[in-house]
C-alpha cells in the first residue's frame, strides 16, 4: 500500500506537467527571431539586488503511510528566493501547519477510536525548512519573455523536517526530508504572480512513531512580490556570434554564396555610381574654396546639425555612412577644430519603439561613444572640444531617423 501510495502521488506530478506542457509553446509569440526560432540568450548578467523575490501562501496536505487512510489536513508555506538567468533559481522556505491520517490502531499522536470509521485520527503538527532547485521550463523551452503569463517551473526540494504531538502530546522528531514540486506562476503585474505550488515530500515514517516511508503531497496558493528589477535583457552581439557559429547554419551559408556574388556586383555597380558622385563633390568642394573668405564663427553660426545613422539594435556604421562621416570630420569638423573656439556635441540617439529602455538608453550611448573614439583616434579632433550627449526618443515618428548620432555646433 505505501509503495502504491507513492507511486499514484509520483504519477499525479508527471501527469500535470504533462498536461501543461502543450502551454509551454501556446505562448510561445514574441520571442522568435526572422526565420521564426525561438531566441534562448545569451543574457546580460544582472546586478546582486535583481530578480530577488518573495511570497507566501496558504493550502491543504495530504499525510500518506501504509494502512493510513487520507485525511486533508492545512498548510501554509513562505519564501524567498533569486533568479540567476530566465530559467535558473534558487529558494529558501518554511512549510507548515498540522497534518493527519486515520490509523488502524492507536497512536501517541491518537488514542480515541472513531466508531463510525473504527479509526484512530493522528493528528500532529510539523514544520519544513527547506531550499529549492528551481528550472523555469517556460523559458528554456519557449525563450524569455518578460509578458508571459503562465510559467510553469518543476524543482527539487531538500531540508529538516519536524513533527511534533499537538494538543499538549509528549512526542517530537526530526527527520531528513526531499521530494519534487510544481510551481505555477501567473502573472498579474510587472511585479506581483499568483502562486500554485504543488509539493510532494518523502520523510521517514518515525515522523509519526511509525516505520517506512511516508508522503506528504500539498498543493497552496499565495502570491509573490519581485524585488529589484525583474527582468533580464539578452546580449544581443554575443547572440549573434554565436548563431555564426552555429553548425546547423553552415548549410544555409553555403547557400547564400552564390547570392553574394550576385549581390556582389550590384555592389559595384554603386560604387561606380559613389565614384561619380564623390568627383561631383570634390568639385564643388574646389568651388567652395574659391569662395570670398568669410568670418569662420560666421561660417558655423546657425549651420544645420549633421547627422550619420545606424541600423536598428547596431552601434556600428555601414560602409555608405562611414563615407559620410568621413567627409563630415574632412570638411567641417576639423575646420570647426583647427581654426576657431567653436564646441562639437556629439549626440548619441535610439528610438524607444522597440525594446527595453535600459537596451535603447545603452545603444544611445554606445553610438555616442563610438563617433567620438573615431573623430578623436582616426582624424585627430581634440577630445576637448568635443561633447557627448545620449537621448532616447520615446515615440518616433518615424525611427530610423532617431537611430543616429547627431552633430551639432
Amino acid at each position: 500500500m505505501k509503495r502504491l501510495n507513492i507511486f499514484w502521488g509520483a504519477a499525479a506530478l508527471i501527469a500535470v506537467t504533462l498536461t501543461a506542457s502543450p502551454a509551454l509553446h501556446a505562448q510561445e509569440n514574441g520571442n522568435r527571431d526572422m526565420d521564426g526560432k525561438i531566441v534562448r540568450g545569451p543574457y546580460e548578467t544582472n546586478r546582486f539586488g535583481d530578480n530577488w523575490f518573495i511570497g507566501a501562501g496558504g493550502g491543504i496536505n495530504l499525510f500518506l503511510n501504509e494502512g493510513y487512510n487520507v485525511k486533508i489536513g492545512p498548510s501554509i508555506d513562505a519564501n524567498f528566493g533569486k533568479w540567476f538567468t530566465p530559467a535558473v533559481g534558487m529558494r529558501v522556505g518554511y512549510q507548515g501547519f498540522s497534518a493527519q491520517a486515520w490509523a488502524p490502531e492507536a497512536g501517541v499522536l491518537g488514542m480515541s477510536l472513531d466508531t463510525d470509521k473504527n479509526k484512530y485520527l493522528q493528528k500532529f503538527g510539523y514544520m519544513y525548512i527547506h531550499g529549492d532547485f528551481l528550472w523555469n521550463a517556460s523559458d528554456a523551452i519557449g525563450g524569455y519573455k518578460e509578458t508571459r503569463f503562465w510559467d510553469l517551473v518543476p524543482y527539487l526540494h531538500a531540508g529538516f523536517f519536524r513533527s511534533y504531538g499537538m494538543d499538549n502530546v509528549d512526542f517530537a522528531d526530526n527527520e531528513f526530508a526531499a521530494g519534487a514540486g510544481l510551481l505555477h506562476m501567473l502573472r498579474l503585474t510587472d511585479r506581483l504572480d499568483l502562486i500554485i505550488d504543488m509539493r510532494a515530500t518523502v520523510v521517514n515514517g518515525r515522523v509519526i512513531n511509525d516505520s517506512g516511508v511516508s508522503l506528504l503531497p500539498t498543493v497552496t496558493a499565495g502570491l509573490a512580490v519581485d524585488l529589484g528589477w525583474p527582468n533580464f535583457v539578452r546580449t544581443s552581439t554575443i547572440l549573434g556570434a554565436v548563431e555564426v557559429a552555429n553548425l546547423e547554419k553552415t548549410a544555409i551559408l553555403e547557400g547564400a554564396i552564390a547570392a553574394l556574388e550576385v549581390a556582389n556586383a550590384s555592389l559595384e555597380e554603386q560604387n561606380a555610381k559613389l565614384g561619380k558622385a564623390n568627383q561631383k563633390l570634390t568639385k564643388e568642394n574646389t568651388q567652395l574654396k574659391n569662395l570670398p573668405r568669410m568670418e569662420e564663427t560666421d561660417f558655423f553660426e546657425g549651420m544645420t546639425p549633421a547627422m550619420v545613422y545606424f541600423n536598428i539594435g547596431e552601434t556600428t556604421l555601414n560602409d555608405k555612412e562611414m563615407q559620410h562621416l568621413d567627409f563630415l570630420a574632412k570638411n567641417i569638423i576639423a575646420k570647426a577644430d583647427e581654426d576657431t573656439d567653436i564646441l562639437i556635441t556629439v549626440m548619441g540617439s535610439a528610438d524607444g519603439n522597440t525594446g527595453t529602455m535600459k537596451r535603447n538608453q545603452h545603444l544611445s550611448e554606445a553610438r555616442g561613444k563610438y563617433v567620438f573614439d573615431i573623430l578623436t583616434t582616426k582624424y585627430g579632433i581634440s577630445p576637448e572640444r568635443l561633447t557627448i550627449k545620449a537621448e532616447v526618443v520615446k515615440k518616433a515618428p518615424k525611427p530610423e531617423l532617431s537611430r543616429a548620432v547627431v552633430i551639432s555646433f
